[in-house]
Order: C-alpha cells, then structure tokens, then sequence
C-alpha cells in the first residue's frame, strides 16, 4: 500500500461511525428448555431433575404451550425410562409421565424413581442421558447410577 496514513485514518473513520455491535448480537430473550442438573447425582434409588420451558424467567411467548417429552436413555441409546412431572403445575397433575404433554412456560421438576420401565426393577449402575425436548428440540445432560 503507498498511503498507509490514508488506510489507517480510513479505518480510524469507519471505527466511529460503525456501530460497537450488530443486532444479532443483541441479547434477546430466548424461549429454549433448559435441563438442570438432576439431585443427587451420582443417585440410587431415585433423582429430581428441575427444568425450565418456554425460556422461563422471561417468558418471551407467555400464554404459549410447548409441547414436552422427557426421556432417559442407556448408552446403547435405549429408551429406559420416561420421568413424571413432581407436583402439579401448568394444569397438569403430579405424576404425569412428561411423554408428550403440553406445558406453558415455567419451571418445573421431574422425578425418576431409578427403575427401567420394560421390567420395573432398579436401573443398572452406570452413565445414562436425560432428554428433554421442547417442540422437538432436545436439551440432554449426563446422570449416573451407583450402587
């Protein structure tokens, strides 16, 4: 370049007039799931998992039902069981299995007692995957069994 004080005051120029950011790096809020982690972990028999829908606190959608299913799955990717919703909240009653249901935004705690659902007895000792989805996009965390 022959006039590097002509690029270096070009760029000092633009550097004023250009805004500090764009928007898409504006803060906004968000209305995603969010799985918390599951206590106690490690666990046996049983664990509460809290969860958030629909971008609680903020609640961008307010008035909207999200449609929530709740998996724990092996590491074979094996459905092992489906928690239930603790207490009742969002017009849903205590002990509703969280497969499908529709949920406003709000937080909220599951509870899984430890057993697989296909024989009812204690889940192996071992790593296992909590998903939960909203509207069909997963949020997963890790949970271990020991014994």
């Amino acid at each position: 370049m022959k006039r590097p004080w002509a690029a270096l005051g070009l760029v000092l120029a633009l550097s004023v007039i250009m805004p500090r950011h764009a928007d898409a790096q504006d803060k906004k809020a968000s209305n995603k799931a969010v799985l918390k982690p599951n206590y106690p972990n490690p666990f046996n028999p049983e664990t509460f998992i809290p969860f958030t829908v629909g971008g609680f606190p903020d609640c961008p959608d307010a008035g909207k039902l999200y449609k929530i299913t709740f998996s724990v799955y092996n590491v074979i990717a094996q459905v092992v069981a489906v928690p239930v919703l603790r207490g009742s909240s969002g017009g849903v009653s205590g002990g509703t299995p969280l497969d499908h249901i529709s949920l406003p935004c709000g937080e909220y705690l599951a509870w899984w007692d430890g057993r697989a659902r296909s024989n009812g007895r204690s889940a192996a000792s071992g790593v296992y995957t909590l998903v939960l989805e909203q509207d069909g996009v997963p949020v997963t965390r890790k949970a271990i069994v020991a014994k």
